[in-house]
């Protein structure tokens, strides 16, 4: 594999393999309830989750275009970081992802489950509801159309390996300002340091108002911002502390 970078490489093999893995073992859902990051108060939480999500994929579109940036930009950062720095920011960025959605995550349910508690129902019964995947229709008249989030924060799980790209990204338009990039539907080439918090203020409109741009419906745009963030306070302390100085191989 030319051009690629060693860890980048083997970064690749594994999202492919645990990829191939969810869609030919255990009918595709084994993967999931095993590896997929769950809200911690789910009873399919694992602790091994926090890490093993940012290598499970929910499609094969989500797969391919998560790889094509990490081989486009994470090339060339762990060319200038060495190995061991590469994968230790890559795995802190996913793991500041994770932490800013599983904040976001508990402030969803913990204004859920206060509300339906102080409208009189037994905090007891809601937590078994909750645990048998089911819901009470007079939920939805206390919550309305908070209801939906409060049910998915619950139930529903995180995969892909996106908040630690976008860790890599802003690593990239850091160490490459003057790089002119561009997406496939806007062919206009743009300057990395104006390019990558494009991105990222798109993640975070989308992330306030729900209304998603370029992406899914579904994409957890609170963990881009927490990949985002994470990778920038790394950056900003690796180059105001010499970076060499912190070099590990």
């Amino acid at each position: 594999m030319r051009g690629i970078t060693d860890t980048v490489k083997h970064l690749l093999i594994i999202n492919v393999l645990m990829f191939i893995g969810t869609m030919s073992i255990g009918g595709g859902q084994l993967f999931y309830d095993l590896f997929a990051l769950y809200f911690p108060k789910n009873q399919l939480f694992q602790p091994w989750q926090i890490i093993t999500h940012m290598f499970m994929h929910g499609n094969f579109t989500h797969l391919l275009f998560n790889m094509f940036a990490l081989w486009m930009f994470g090339t060339a950062v762990e060319q200038v970081f060495g190995k061991r720095k590469f994968i230790f920011f890559y795995i802190s960025a996913g793991l500041g992802a994770a932490l800013c959605m599983l904040a976001y995550y508990y402030f969803t349910y913990t204004n859920g489950l206060n509300t339906l508690v102080e409208s009189g129902i037994d905090k007891t019964q809601i937590l078994d509801t909750l645990s048998q995947g089911k819901y009470n229709t007079q939920w939805q008249g206390i919550l309305g159309d908070e209801l939906q989030s409060f049910l998915s924060v619950f139930n529903g799980s995180m995969v892909g390996a996106s908040g630690a790209i976008m860790g890599i990204l802003v690593a990239f338009g850091m160490l490459f300002p003057d790089s002119k990039l561009m997406l496939i539907f806007f062919p206009v080439p743009v300057k990395a340091k104006y390019f990558i918090p494009g991105i990222i203020a798109l993640d975070l409109f989308s992330a306030i108002t729900g209304v998603s741009i370029f992406s899914p419906s579904n994409t957890a745009y609170v963990a881009h911002i927490g990949g985002a963030l994470t990778g920038f306070l790394m950056m900003y302390f690796w180059k105001k502390d010499q970076f060499d100085k912190y070099r590990w191989n």
